[in-house]
């Protein structure tokens, strides 16, 4: 698995959506069931990220790393995914200020449907197709082609951009940084799932909590009635919350590094980081084309 691959597998990501799409307005089908839209969303990740893995000729357990995990470990990662949540917050909240909520969105078709049901697709199915495809496929095959800094930052930006929507593509940028450095500390797969399980499982729980016995929340949210200045303040208040959860998730992932014996590895890669940080190419056409076309499309998005 090397760049060429990754960066193909990606514009295949990019064109599948844009055939969804093209395939959705010749047939004028202005809705779609949103267990059918979470299942397609998923697949269009996979096929394309799959058939870049099984095309590459290596062995798909020895890319996807899935080490075990330290039970001190695992409880480790649930911190680190509450101190990521600050900052997560803060770029949705300064997002708000020129694009709506995408998630608020969906909220009204997401709880039409059984809890179990939206908790399995949100929260288990989805995160670990996507965590297959970007901090396993995409990530992997960057690694192996370049320095690590560069494969950690491009991997994240097109997990940002595969959101095709402005909300969104910002924190999930932030996400896709902490976990594939969530993924080195521990040198394992299963990490950065369990923080991306862990992560959209807050946000369905709280959506059926809120509808259950505050329904008035989910009302106001839907008016999408804020604007700068209520949005001022929650962004001054969780800037100061990220600068501080931020350095302490840093710290985690000192303490993850020491606890699953990759002080090592880590040490080897930030020295092969610095002999080789001009080294390493990663862009290709495929590449530049899938971000311009996510790029255009989020800007079309935002326009209408």
């Amino acid at each position: 698995m090397n760049y060429r691959k990754a960066n193909w597998g990606f514009l295949g990501m990019v064109l599948l959506h844009f055939a969804v799409v093209i395939v959705l307005l010749v047939g004028r089908i202005t809705s779609m069931n949103i267990l059918l839209n979470l299942f397609l969303s998923e697949m269009m990740l996979v096929v394309p990220a799959g058939a870049a893995l099984l095309t590459s000729g290596e062995r798909p357990v020895r890319v996807l790393c899935f080490h075990g995990l330290k039970f001190t470990s695992v409880l480790m990662v649930l911190v680190f995914t509450f101190l990521m949540g600050p900052l997560t917050t803060l770029l949705n909240a300064v997002s708000m200020l020129f694009v709506d909520n995408a998630v608020t969105d969906m909220s009204g078709q997401i709880l039409e449907y059984p809890f179990p049901v939206m908790f399995f697709m949100m929260t288990v199915f989805g995160p670990v197709c996507e965590e297959l495809c970007f901090r396993g496929i995409l990530y992997r095959g960057y690694l192996k082609s370049g320095n690590a800094a560069k494969a950690v930052l491009l991997s994240a930006l097109l997990f940002g951009l595969i959101h095709m929507n402005f909300n969104q593509a910002p924190y999930a940028f932030a996400l896709g940084v902490a976990m594939a450095l969530l993924m080195e500390a521990t040198g394992s797969l299963l990490a950065p799932i369990l923080m991306h399980v862990i992560f959209n499982a807050q946000s369905v729980v709280l959506m059926y909590v809120y509808d259950r016995f505050f329904p008035w929340i989910l009302e106001a949210q839907a008016q999408q009635g804020m604007g700068a200045q209520e949005l001022l303040p929650t962004i001054c208040v969780y800037l100061v919350l990220a600068l501080v959860c931020t350095a302490l998730a840093g710290c985690v992932l000192v303490w993850l590094c020491r606890n699953q014996g990759r002080e090592e590895y880590i040490r080897w890669l930030i020295r092969e980081q610095k002999e080789d940080g001009k080294k390493g190419k990663l862009a290709s056409a495929p590449l530049i084309v899938g971000i311009v076309l996510c790029l255009a499309y989020m800007i079309l998005l935002a326009a209408l």
